[in-house]
């Protein structure tokens, strides 16, 4: 098989052995797969692939049909279209996934949709809703609106009921995320818009001042993304004012178990989303695997609004 390649910090398209699945397992041949911030940090080497993971290989999301079923695995069928979250080893020909951790590809999605969808949308869901607990009604703050992460939550908390904010430097896009159903607003002074129930982090220690202050009380905040920076000062006394909590959550190094009820979850209560339309992936461009570097100088150039996906078969 080929698949995307990090040598040296570049990218390379390799021929590799087929991988084969194991027990519980499956092998996916692979027909998207969507590129996230863990992969530019991977290829920096600053973010390694967990362990029984491709080292060398990219990609944390994937969808595909499923080619080949190892020894015991019986949830799927040859040619079932699936999608889920990989430790690696997404940005290939063919990928093994424990069938516990794939869901289905819901009808009316295309392979470039479906292998934006799992890393993005599992993660927005699993912050928001399981740690955080946003409920009906509550206001949501997310930080970072215009990404992938950003644009997931939006729409879930919007579908879900909740009131939605959003902050968006890139003055471009703020009409553009606005059309997710978030009231959107400028980075500087998000608190004069409060008290917020919810506020997800995506952009790190720089608003964690800020983000307590503009707490409702007993609010929640729960934090994904520290590219702008992991430290901060925090007054305990402000937290305990407004009977505020923070959680701190990653996905990708989960065990298997975890990772499943992710995924359950999200057949829950996120699939039937996309099968009414109340929700979508945005995709800002696609390219096919042996333009995995352009993507890659795509994803990194920023000003875009959506996933940026490879587009791996025919």
């Amino acid at each position: 098989m080929r698949a995307v390649t990090i040598r040296d910090q570049e990218l390379h398209l390799l021929e590799h052995p087929d991988p084969e699945p194991g027990t519980g397992e499956v092998l996916v041949r692979v027909r998207a797969a969507g590129l996230n911030g863990a992969d530019m940090l991977q290829r920096r080497g600053f973010y390694p692939a967990p362990p029984g993971s491709p080292q060398d290989i990219p990609g944390l999301e994937l969808a595909g049909e499923v080619a080949a079923l190892g020894p015991g695995a019986e949830r799927w069928g040859e040619g079932d279209r699936v999608m889920g979250i990989v430790g690696g080893g997404g940005q290939a020909e063919l990928a093994v996934v424990h069938e516990r951790v794939l869901m289905p590809v819901p009808d009316g999605l295309d392979w470039i949709e479906a292998g934006g969808l799992p890393e993005v949308f599992t993660t927005a869901h699993d912050a928001v809703f399981t740690q955080a607990g946003l409920m009906a009604g509550e206001r949501l703050l997310v930080h970072g609106g215009a990404g992938g992460v950003g644009t997931a939550a939006i729409q879930l908390g919007r579908a879900s009921g909740a009131r939605c904010f959003a902050t968006v430097r890139n003055a471009d896009l703020r009409e553009a995320v606005a059309d997710f159903g978030a009231t959107v607003i400028a980075p500087e002074g998000f608190g004069d818009h409060g008290p917020f129930d919810v506020i997800l982090e995506l952009v790190g220690a720089p608003n964690l001042a800020d983000n307590v202050n503009a707490l409702a009380i007993d609010g929640r905040i729960t934090v994904i993304g520290i590219g702008a920076g992991a430290t901060a000062e925090l007054n305990l006394g402000a937290l305990m004012a407004k009977r505020g909590s923070i959680h701190g959550s990653t996905l990708r190094a989960r065990p298997l178990e975890e990772k499943a009820l992710t995924a359950r979850a999200m057949e829950r209560s996120v699939l039937p989303f996309f099968e009414s339309g109340a929700v979508r992936v945005p995709v800002a461009a696609n390219y096919p695997l042996d333009q995995a570097a352009e993507a890659y100088e795509r994803f990194t150039a920023g000003g875009k609004l959506g996933k940026v996906v490879l587009e791996i078969g025919a």
